[in-house]
């Protein structure tokens, strides 16, 4: 028997009467729903939702906390002055980050489209859209080659003996400093004494020598070579792990949302009981407690300097992920009424909180490290991704049993890089079926994640070269940087004064049941953008160029790293004037007016949930369609009767059920 809720849905329109019970069980929650809603439904039945609000919570944690957690965030803390590097961290989250969040969350679970669709808002700016395809893109590309590292030391550890805690392999050179012979394996593990006692040789950098992890790194692992031009070989173990990485990828995907949703109960819960165990053999270590005073103490004359600052605002979008169209894509699988202002708070303090505590682990290990050389914890680590690489496992082959506390580390890696991994993923499917949206690219949207999926593995390949590190660096510093906040500045004001504050103010309202809080007003109207043209200017006016240890990037390559920076933002201005000279009008001024006002299809996806000024006339109510009332598709009317695979695999027809 039908709730009073879908009864009164039914005098609005007689049409979703015979969906409500054939689609009962698509979804378990009601997803948060402040609104009091209680269907068990998925809401949108043609497009699908979060099987419940922990899936996506979840999903949006995974996306949020990946990799730069561990071998981003602590190595930015080393580079900028230890715990002064907290301060505009905070300030960029408070101010920029959260509000942007939350902007993003509420912007896509609005309309319930991926970040290509939401620009019916203002068709003008759907070259914002494109820049976030294409950060995306990049990001997905160089971020699963990391990810393929992790893979292949995860293989690698899979033994009794780490490949990495002896100078005796093929690899060594004569400068690599390994106290621990061949003997050890069969002494005791006991004598920590001897071992805390020759650490110092093991990481001895002062002395001109490198670790037997720093040497497995670079000549066994990468086998860099001397130049970002000299390609070299292929690393066939890297690109088999490339392809590995691009497999789960696509298995754990097959199935859109309905399948990630799964997978994150496990990979996005299981990092932070690696992160625990890891912490607590940290703290217990000499040396610890002075590695996390380096962490927390500040460094102020730092401050001083504006690459801190861009590196902190830097890091909030590399972390939340907002420009990239993940936040926007995620959340528009929510049901309408769905607390994404909540959910915003929530993921974005679970987000940094974690940034913070991996950066004890982190720097408890590098204190340990710099006790027993008698140096200070900044002589100690290399720069660079190498820190989760290098400084790590040396670390774990010193403890008991290291293999396995190996293969726990580099899952845990693999794990934080594939939560991060899926919504990039998805971000490009749904952008792709979604602006495509007829029903044939709907049944068939598991062809199209494979298509993706080759693809990003193909434009991976230069990466598993022996110059792959020095490109993969050249991506992650230019490719999305400060091109994610020049996209963010220009969505918040094409949002709140293009679109218009008091109009989004209203779709907030009428989505979530209460306005926008007035701090986050405020932040939209004016601190977040204006803190982020700030930060780019002075970020372009200390710009230093890339280095990679005392390797010095050629011009030509800094070139090339612009190019992809500006690859993004230039489809702003590209599609700006497309719009503008395909809108209809005879003046000018006329037709930027007509590209600039929202699509009329703009607003909730369902019916249902078009009030107030969405809501239609009598005359254009025999224009609905019948799956849920959706607006957003581009069918031809006679293609409305088709079946319509749901979003958890089956099909549905709309006129079997009626």
């Amino acid at each position: 028997m039908k709730n009073l809720r879908e009864q009164e849905r039914e005098k609005q329109n007689t049409q979703i009467m015979s969906e409500s019970n054939t689609n009962a069980d698509f979804s378990s929650d009601q997803n948060g729903a402040v609104l009091g809603e209680t269907t068990k439904k998925d809401e949108n039945i043609r497009r699908g939702n979060w099987g419940n609000q922990i899936e996506f919570i979840l999903t949006s944690v995974g996306y949020a906390v990946g990799l730069g957690n561990v071998w981003r965030f602590p190595y930015l803390c080393y580079r900028n002055g230890g715990g002064a590097f907290m301060f505009p961290y905070f300030i960029m989250l408070v101010f920029c980050g959260i509000p942007l969040f939350f902007l993003e969350l509420s912007f896509g679970q609005f309309a319930s489209l991926g970040c290509l669709g939401v620009w019916k808002v203002s068709p003008m700016f759907k070259g914002v859209g494109y820049g976030m395809m294409v950060v995306s893109t990049y990001i997905g590309i160089y971020y699963n080659v990391v990810i393929c590292i992790a893979f292949y030391y995860f293989f690698m550890s899979m033994t009794n003996v780490l490949p990495w805690t002896y100078c005796n392999n093929p690899w060594n050179t004569k400068d690599c400093s390994g106290v621990v012979g061949s003997s050890y394996a069969n002494a005791s593990i006991a004598n920590t004494s001897t071992l805390m006692r020759n650490i110092s040789e093991l990481v001895n950098h002062t002395a001109k020598r490198t670790s037997p992890s720093e040497e497995y790194w670079k000549y066994q692992v990468l086998n860099i070579s001397d130049d970002i031009g000299h390609f070299g070989e292929v690393r066939l173990p890297i690109l088999g792990c490339l392809a590995a990485s691009w497999v789960v990828v696509f298995f754990c995907l097959i199935k859109g949302v309905k399948s990630s949703g799964k997978v994150v109960y496990f990979t996005a819960t299981f990092p932070y009981v690696v992160l625990t165990i890891l912490f607590i053999r940290g703290i217990t270590l000499d040396g610890a407690v002075n590695g996390i005073k380096y962490y927390l103490t500040p460094q102020w004359k730092m401050i001083l300097d504006a690459k801190v600052w861009g590196d902190a605002a830097s890091q909030i979008f590399y972390s939340l992920g907002c420009a990239w169209g993940g936040l926007i894509t995620m959340a528009s699988y929510n049901k309408f009424h769905n607390n994404c202002y909540r959910d915003s708070i929530i993921i974005s303090i679970t987000n940094c909180a974690t940034s913070v505590y991996a950066g004890f682990v982190i720097f408890s290990i590098l204190g340990f490290m710099a006790h027993h050389l008698g140096v200070d914890v900044a002589d100690v680590a290399d720069h660079g991704p190498g820190l989760a690489f290098v400084a790590y496992p040396e670390a774990l082959t010193l403890l008991p049993i290291s293999p396995l506390w190996s293969l726990l580390f580099f899952f845990m890696l693999i794990l934080l890089g594939l939560g991060t991994q899926f919504c990039l993923l998805e971000t490009l499917v749904t952008a792709i079926v979604d602006e495509i949206g007829t029903d044939w690219i709907i049944r068939n949207k598991t062809y199209v994640t494979l298509g993706v999926a080759v693809v990003g593995f193909l434009l991976g390949v230069p990466l598993t070269s022996q110059a792959g590190i020095y490109w993969l660096l050249l991506m992650d510093n230019y490719a999305a940087s400060f091109s994610l906040v020049i996209i963010s500045c220009i969505m918040c004001v094409s949002i709140m004064y293009i679109y218009g504050f008091r109009n989004y103010f209203k779709d907030v309202e009428m989505m979530l049941g209460f306005p926008p809080p007035l701090f986050f007003r405020i932040c939209w109207r004016f601190v977040s953008p204006a803190i982020i043209s700030f930060i780019l200017v002075f970020t372009v006016v200390q710009y230093k160029p890339i280095t990679y240890n005392d390797y010095i990037y050629p011009g030509w390559s800094l070139v090339i790293g612009f190019l992809m920076a500006l690859s993004s933002v230039i489809c702003i201005p590209i599609y700006a004037i497309y719009k503008i000279w395909t809108s209809e009008g005879t003046m000018f001024l006329e037709r930027v007016k007509n590209a600039l006002k929202p699509d009329p299809s703009w607003g909730p996806a369902l019916q249902e949930h078009r009030t107030d000024r969405y809501a239609p006339n009598v005359s254009s109510g025999s224009d609905l369609n019948q799956e849920g009332q959706l607006l957003h598709t581009k069918e031809k009317p006679e293609e409305v009767s088709l079946m319509i695979q749901g979003s958890n695999g089956s099909a549905h027809n709309p006129e079997a059920s009626a």
